[in-house]
């Protein structure tokens, strides 16, 4: 199986770490990973800001970058959320417009390949227990695309209850959004902000030394409240603590 990463924006200008926990974390489950270095944005944000057709060649050049790839292993829900949900309908859209005939025809035939971490470990390596070690107190996010877009449901739960020495804790209001959003923060910042604290206080409540997400911009987000808050939990990507082993705890 030929697996592509795509580590997203985000991850590669401020989280490099987790693309290298990724890489880690499938080696050891033998998968071999390639890291096409033609891949750029997936256009989430021109396209949540309505520049729709500004967005149709960042479509084209994803579907040809990762075209010849089995799967497609991405650690972020919202990016996969946009290449999943809104791909098909920018393609359908720029073909009944009259002009980008083939970009259905190409998106189509790549888009399907597209993987968030939790999902290809469940339902294409079809493993739980990743062989991870975390001695701490943990508390899980489900970011707002990964819950409602992706559905990935219990995905990133089951994969941590079989972290070895895990104390996997309940977070108070974990479905709520925590006010990131992307360009939503930047539009609304006073909403963001208010609903980031909700948050974070949650987190405090939960007792968890660590706060887990599978997309590093809440991460991000949720951090730099905790910050200015004067401190909380650890945040860390879910792919951090599943790479994670007995002799090399993140």
């Amino acid at each position: 199986m030929r697996v592509a990463l795509f580590i997203t924006c985000v991850n590669d200008a401020l989280y490099p770490g987790t693309g290298r926990a990724v890489v880690t974390l499938l080696e050891r489950l033998g998968v071999q990973v390639d890291f096409p270095a033609e891949q750029t944005c997936c256009g989430q944000v021109q396209y949540n800001t309505g520049y729709r057709h500004q967005t149709e060649p960042l479509v084209r050049r994803f579907a040809t970058v990762f075209a010849d790839y089995d799967a497609v292993v991405t650690p972020s829900g919202s990016c996969a959320a946009m290449v999943r949900e809104h791909y098909p309908r920018i393609a359908r859209r720029a073909a009944d417009e009259g002009r980008d005939g083939e970009l259905a025809e190409l998106a189509g035939r790549t888009v399907p390949k597209v993987h968030e971490l939790s999902e290809f470990l469940l339902d294409v390596l079809r493993v739980e227990d990743v062989g991870a070690y975390f001695p701490y107190t943990v508390a899980y996010h489900p970011t707002c695309h990964s819950l409602r877009l992706l559905g990935v449901g219990d995905r990133p739960t089951r994969l941590l209850r079989a972290v070895r020495g895990i104390d996997l804790v309940e977070l108070p209001g974990a479905e709520e959004c925590c006010g990131f959003g992307g360009t939503f923060s930047v539009k609304n910042p006073d909403v963001s902000a208010a609903m980031g604290a909700d948050k974070v206080r949650n987190a405090v409540d939960s007792g968890a030394r660590v706060l887990c997400a599978a997309d590093n911009s809440c991460l991000m987000h949720i951090g730099g409240t905790m910050s200015r808050r004067g401190g909380g939990p650890r945040v860390l990507h879910l792919a951090e603590i599943l790479a994670s082993t007995e002799g090399n705890v993140t």
